[in-house]
């Protein structure tokens, strides 16, 4: 397949986004015994002091931090399932700066430990761990959206799966998700990733049909999880198709459509994409009964 060709906005937008300088979070954990079972954690409105000195050597806990009336937002990074989460920090602070608890935790990936079915295995683990019994946000960014709406998907996993459960996340953000692993596969998306995760070509079909966000849709129709689905119009990541077809099949999901905005700035502190995703995480969490400081701001389009 041809190299993926993208237009000089999606190349300075990817080169700002990715070259961010990392964040140091106030605070980290652990939740397994492999390398890769770490997390990072701002708590609500520390996150402008993640860089000063108190925090230069990290802190080691148990559990996450509860700051009363902030909603916990669990957040997956992207990367195609590759590589580490350190480009996602700066978002993971700039939410914190908005009100929410930020955990973003790593996991075993592809090209390493990872792959099928350990990437699973931790995912898996770190929900049914972390939140420690609180309503949560389930976010993800690309590769990282994919493990959302897999997570929200486990309830129809057959009973016998050692991924199936019925404590589901109380909501899901994808956002410019990963949604259907074939079409990925199909359209060679970043040199054969999809593959690479389920382990190679031949095991690919059987795998999939567990692990792919479209395929356990299909028939049921919905998750049961609240589900909001962001994508930017002008995305030249992923496909637009995989965000369309994903919505034809959940029958009660929600769609955000941004104008004008691309793949990488909905993770770019600041900017209109991350405002509106911060924005559609409160009128998310306002589900489970959090409250906006100083709400009363407008709301976002919804397409």
């Amino acid at each position: 397949m041809a190299s993926r060709e993208i237009s000089d906005f999606a190349a300075e937008e990817e080169r700002r986004v990715l070259s961010l300088k990392p964040a140091l979070a106030p605070k980290r954990g652990r939740y397994g015994d492999h390398p890769n079972h770490s997390y990072d954690l701002w708590p609500a409105e520390s996150a402008e002091s993640a860089e000063s000195a108190e925090f230069a050597e990290f802190a080691e806990f148990a559990g996450p931090v509860d700051t009363p009336g902030a909603p916990l937002v669990i957040l997956l990074h992207g990367g195609y399932w590759r590589y580490d989460r350190m480009h996602l920090t700066p978002f993971a602070a700039y939410l914190a700066q908005q009100g929410f608890d930020v955990l973003l935790p790593g996991f075993r990936r592809s090209g390493g430990a990872g792959g099928y079915p350990e990437t699973f295995d931790d995912i898996a683990r770190i929900v049914d761990t972390l939140p420690e019994g609180r309503p949560y946000l389930l976010a993800g960014h690309c590769s990282g959206g994919h493990l959302a709406l897999w997570c929200a998907a486990r309830g129809l996993l057959p009973e016998d799966s050692v991924w199936h459960t019925r404590t589901l996340p109380t909501g899901v953000l994808a956002l410019a998700p990963i949604t259907d692993l074939e079409a990925t596969r199909r359209d060679d998306l970043s040199d054969g990733a999809a593959v690479q995760l389920l382990g190679g070509i031949e095991e690919f079909e059987q795998r999939m049909a567990e692990v792919d966000p479209l395929t356990l849709l299909r028939g049921a129709g919905t998750t049961g999880v609240p589900t909001v689905l962001l994508h930017g119009a002008v995305d030249e990541e992923v496909p637009l198709t995989q965000f369309a077809d994903y919505a034809a099949v959940h029958q009660d999901m929600r769609t955000v459509t941004l104008p004008g905005i691309g793949h990488y700035t909905l993770i770019e502190p600041g900017a209109p994409g991350a405002r509106a995703v911060a924005d559609t995480l409160w009128e998310m969490a306002a589900a489970f009964g959090a409250h906006r400081p100083g709400a009363g701001a407008g709301t976002i389009a919804h397409g």
